[in-house]
């Protein structure tokens, strides 16, 4: 099926917006790149803040159809959190735009018009319920004595670091890790690196991971 107008300018948004930014991108720009005129742009979107908005939007659909899932899923707090950090780097690898926007939404809404444009809070509410969610699961998983005494939110930060900011590192990433980032096989590395760190250093004694050999 031909995709409408509005996923035209999605795309076409996405791709710029996870290349240069908010403030790199031009609306002209994007109608052009879109195949629409200006007209048809502002007509679905009336200001750029209010693209960009719908860009992320878009972007956090795609992780929460991911991370939601496997965050309901009963059982150990161990194993909930293997299943959601799997989750979690599915989500980010499946496009190589998801990242990239993400951490750029996290950092950069400083740039964005004065006024919030429509949206941008119930947005923010949506990344602060994933997070807020992992920190829970992490939290749980001290109370129940599977994790030792630690700082949850001190551990999501972890998490996001090891994730959000691996998938959005681009040239500077593969050339530390001397490879590409989303093949499958660094892809299943990446899930395995995360669980090991996130778990050995976390878990309590009695629950410690086993030793696997080194992949």
């Amino acid at each position: 099926m031909e995709p409408s107008s509005r996923e035209k300018i999605l795309e076409v948004a996405e791709a710029r917006f996870a290349q240069r930014g908010f403030a790199g991108v031009g609306m002209r720009e994007l109608a052009l790149a879109a195949g629409l005129g200006k007209s048809s742009l502002f007509h679905h979107f009336p200001t750029k803040a209010e693209l960009w908005v719908a860009v992320i939007e878009r972007v956090i659909a795609r992780i929460e159809a991911h991370v939601l899932p496997a965050l309901g899923v009963p059982g150990l707090a161990v194993a909930r959190i293997e299943r959601a950090v799997d989750a979690l780097i599915d989500a980010l690898a499946e496009h190589p735009t998801t990242a990239r926007l993400l951490l750029r939404a996290l950092v950069e809404e400083d740039q964005l018009d004065s006024a919030e444009p429509p949206g941008a809070a119930a947005v923010e509410a949506r990344i602060q319920a994933l997070v807020a969610r992992f920190t829970a699961l992490l939290g749980a998983g001290v109370e129940a004595g599977e994790l030792r005494p630690a700082s949850a939110r001190d551990a999501v930060q972890t998490l996001i670091g090891a994730t959000v900011y691996h998938f959005a590192s681009g040239e500077f990433g593969e050339a530390v890790l001397g490879g590409t980032l989303f093949s499958a096989e660094a892809v299943a590395r990446r899930r395995r690196e995360v669980k090991e760190v996130l778990l050995r250093g976390l878990a309590s004694p009695a629950c410690a991971p086993k030793e696997r050999p080194p992949s």
